[in-house]
């Protein structure tokens, strides 16, 4: 049985992410673990100019008078990107297991990573302007973390981020 692949993600995986996965098991008897923060942690500041440079001005704004999310509101959208994401990749290697993570994303990832000595680690994100162009995303950190390749995939689509 090969090392697991452990994959933190923010959104619900899709059928271009499972072509993505799919790749990476090629074939093998790999086990997956899938892991959902329940809460991805807002920065107003970051949102802003993220917001802004998608030349999204109008939602810019608006997400600035929207308040946090309930927890219990963000744990149930979580389990239901769990859920929708276990579902995306059923039958791939050697089964596919995952969990939603409570507090830090990243600290989540290494912990996981850890327990159960993954081989490799992918996280699946939407482009976040600010994050990627200074390298504080997840995916950086947790690869400044881990010691290990860390792929950066942006959900829904092929594409690579720079990690």
């Amino acid at each position: 049985m090969s090392d697991p692949i452990v994959i933190l993600t923010e959104e619900p995986l899709g059928a271009d992410d499972r072509v993505n996965i799919e790749r990476l098991v090629d074939g093998g008897d790999t086990p997956l673990v899938v892991l959902v923060p329940a809460n991805t942690e807002r920065h107003l500041l970051v949102d802003f100019l993220e917001n802004l440079s998608m030349l999204d001005v109008a939602k810019a704004f608006r997400e600035l008078t929207t308040r946090a999310p309930d927890p219990a509101s963000e744990r149930a959208a979580a389990a239901e990107t769990l859920s929708i994401s276990l579902n995306t990749l059923a039958g791939l290697g050697a089964g596919v297991t995952g969990e939603v993570v409570d507090g830090d994303a990243v600290r989540g990832l290494v912990s996981k990573v850890k327990e159960v000595g993954a081989g490799q680690a992918v996280v699946v994100t939407r482009p976040h302007a600010i994050a990627d162009t200074f390298h504080t995303d997840w995916a950086n950190k947790a690869q400044d973390q881990l010691g290990l390749p860390v792929l950066h995939l942006y959900a829904g689509s092929g594409f690579i981020g720079d990690s």
